[in-house]
């Protein structure tokens, strides 16, 4: 029923907390399908509130049953709100509407589609916003849906007026549509892939998966979800996807499985990796030269680490896929095709808090990055320092969830050993969670601190409240310094306050 609605030209949807991420790229989705899309959320400000205005969706900035007519003929509510607590869902259920939750719906689309979901507990983010890099710049006739903004996003395509911002959709065409799927409380179970690509399985989000077996088994019943003759592209470095894979391929179900990484064999095998003034250059073992395709071979990526040259490599090996399924028999990449990839992944920026520059003052490079588990941590650390060999790298960490930091308490402790100085902060508490124990922001400041050799120790700090850390920073950072928000707290802020405070001081007196 919902696919229907989803699909019918002049369909009144109704988005319950239309600001998020994921619902305002579905809502535009909709939008570009000729659905009369409307919707609610609170009056706080979001990048967006300009996507919504930009391409005329109303909607209002409270909740109120009275938003709520029978004239709607579908209402998608984000996962965040409740019917106990939101007066529109409460309202929906009461006139009888047609309700679904916004993964619910994101699987209902994607039944519409020969659709790919991008899954993994890390790189989910960065390779489906790479898959949109390529889409665009090889022109596949696909829509690509990202859990973040992407600046590469920013003018839409042929099919939509152009727009200067960064946004979380990508339309090209109506043939493919590839999503970032989250296995949060199995959320990607109402996705309906023809395609997976599996980044990485390992534990996390401990309120829900207890252990690694339970996050696993989530991923293995996703992994089952596809089709005979589907395809799983897996990234072979990676412990936990190697073991699905080799669990899907013993119980014969006729999938495909194209392994990529640095430890893959086949075509996307990573076959050679150095980096040169700060680009990252890769090569691909299918790819390697000669008179046809890839002739230019090697790979040049903006974005540090060995973690985003494995992404691309999944995005690559997903684009080849679609590339086949759009010439049958006789698909395959052209010397255009390659080319136009190069130029696709050369120009890559990144999305919204990845590994993203927010600017250089001072003499101070800026960035901020979500890494909220010690794996991304880790890895994200050391493409920094593999990228920026001459710069100091010093670190604001908030960590998320207790039970999070609980469970990996000396896991996060030994990946902040990368930076060479660590700012600690309070944990940023979910509402999601109940927590008893007795592990705090304190506690992983003094096993954080008990890891870094006795003449550093001194570097590691721990200040409550990451705002009253300003003044400490500004006696710390100079010149040729890398200042790195990091984590899925509200730190961010920091760095924009140091980043502004730093702009002013350089600014001329007039």
């Amino acid at each position: 029923m919902f696919a229907s609605i989803l699909s019918s030209t002049g369909a009144r949807a109704y988005f319950i907390g239309i600001k998020g991420t994921g619902m305002c790229a579905l809502a535009e989705l909709l939008h570009a399908g000729g659905l009369r899309v409307s919707g609610s959320d609170c009056a706080d400000v979001f990048y967006t509130d300009a996507i919504l205005k930009e391409l005329g969706i109303p909607y209002f900035e409270s909740f109120d049953s009275g938003h709520i007519t029978d004239n709607i003929d579908l209402v998608i509510h984000s996962a965040a709100y409740s019917f106990e607590t939101n007066p529109e869902m409460a309202e929906a259920r009461r006139l009888g509407l047609p309700l679904v939750k916004y993964t619910d719906a994101l699987g209902a689309y994607s039944t519409l589609f020969d659709s790919s979901g991008i899954a993994g507990v890390h790189g989910k983010t960065t390779t489906t916003a790479l898959c949109g890099a390529l889409v665009k710049g090889i022109n596949l006739p696909a829509r690509v849906l990202v859990g973040s903004a992407v600046s590469a996003f920013g003018r839409v395509s042929a099919m939509q007026r152009e727009t200067a911002g960064a946004r979380s959709t990508l339309i090209n065409g109506d043939r493919y549509f590839i999503a970032e799927t989250c296995e949060y409380r199995r959320h990607f179970l109402s996705f309906c892939p023809k395609r997976i690509v599996l980044t990485s399985v390992e534990s996390d989000h401990q309120d829900y998966y207890p252990t690694y077996e339970a996050i696993r088994d989530a991923f293995l019943e996703y992994g089952r979800k596809l089709p005979s003759g589907g395809e799983l592209i897996y990234c072979a470095d990676d412990a936990g996807a190697a073991e699905l894979a080799a669990t899907l391929d013993a119980e014969k179900r006729g999938i495909r499985l194209v392994p990529y990484g640095f430890k893959a064999e086949g075509d996307f095998r990573i076959s050679a990796y150095r980096v040169a003034d700060e680009r990252t250059l890769m090569r691909l073992a299918g790819f390697s030269g000669g008179e046809t395709v890839g002739s230019t071979a090697e790979i040049a990526l903006r974005v540090p680490g060995r973690h985003t040259a494995l992404n691309a490599a999944a995005a690559l090996a997903l684009c080849s896929s679609l590339i086949n399924a759009e010439g049958g028999a006789k698909g395959g990449w052209t010397n255009e095709a390659w080319n136009a990839a190069l130029r696709a992944l050369d120009e890559f920026r990144g999305s919204k808090r990845r590994s993203e520059i927010i600017g250089e003052a001072g003499g101070i490079l800026f960035m901020d990055d979500y890494g909220h588990h010690p794996t991304a941590i880790q890895i994200t650390l050391e493409g920094l320092r593999e990228f920026y060999p001459k710069r100091r790298i010093v670190v604001s960490f908030m960590s998320h969830t207790y039970t999070r930091t609980a469970a990996l308490l000396d896991r996060f402790a030994a990946s902040l050993t990368g930076a060479d100085i660590v700012f600690l902060h309070k944990i940023y508490a979910s509402a999601r969670e109940v927590y008893e124990g007795g592990v705090n922001g304190k506690t992983l400041f003094e096993r954080t601190q008990a890891l870094f050799p006795p003449e550093k120790c001194h570097n590691v700090y721990y200040i409550e409240e990451y705002a009253a850390a300003v003044e400490s920073l500004k006696a710390i950072l100079r010149p040729a310094d890398l200042f790195l928000t990091l984590g899925a707290g509200d730190n961010w802020k920091l760095g924009q306050t140091l980043f502004t405070y730093y702009q002013q001081r350089q600014k001329p007196c007039l």
